[in-house]
């Protein structure tokens, strides 16, 4: 199987708003890890210069965070998609996978899709006003603060979607119209 698409084992037979939405996920989880991946080269390159030129920049140091959020915001949906999320499991791991199913369809729609909506909707002020207001980081060198405040509505935009292509796929195998996996590894601690 696709490690990409491990959510399900016959995606043909999803409908299109399904199929659009983890395709959209896909394009932001390839853009988040490649954000991190800059985010390493340049934190790296800035301890480098730092240690051997002695010079630094809080607008580099600014960026690597903001490359960061950019990892974690945009690729919250992928992970979410892919069934990799965190979970505080007690019994989720013990249950049939119908169970699981029914836990996941009632989790999204009483936790996840509320809470997202509300932060999507809660974070769009504070975006629109940064944008107007021009406003910068308060340190020297600093860079100007919206495009990374742009990072929460977007992610959070992104995970009441994907939110919604998952709460969908449950619908789906619960009726038995698609094959989906269930797997779920508990991580060893």
């Amino acid at each position: 199987m696709n490690p990409v698409d491990r959510s399900t084992t016959d995606s043909a037979r999803l409908p299109l708003w399904i199929r659009a939405i983890d395709a959209l996920s896909d394009v932001f989880g390839v853009i988040a890890k490649y954000a991190l991946l800059l985010s390493c080269v340049i934190s790296g390159g800035n301890a480098l210069v730092r240690f051997f030129l002695g010079v630094s920049s809080n607008g580099w140091l600014e960026i690597q965070w903001y490359l960061f959020g950019a990892g974690v915001m945009m690729g919250a949906a992928q992970v979410l998609r892919l069934n990799e999320h965190v979970r505080v499991d007690l019994f989720y791991g013990r249950w049939k996978p119908r169970t699981q199913g029914w836990l996941d369809l009632f989790g999204f729609l009483l936790f996840l899709l509320p809470v997202m909506v509300l932060m999507t909707y809660l974070s769009w002020p504070i975006l629109v006003e940064m944008f107007v207001s021009g406003e910068t980081s308060p340190n020297a060198g600093g860079l100007i603060r919206w495009p990374a405040m742009s990072l929460l509505p977007l992610g959070f935009g992104l995970l009441v979607l994907q939110g919604l292509s998952e709460l969908g796929k449950r619908v789906l195998w619960l009726r038995g119209r698609i094959e989906l996996s269930m797997h779920y590894e508990k991580p060893l601690q």
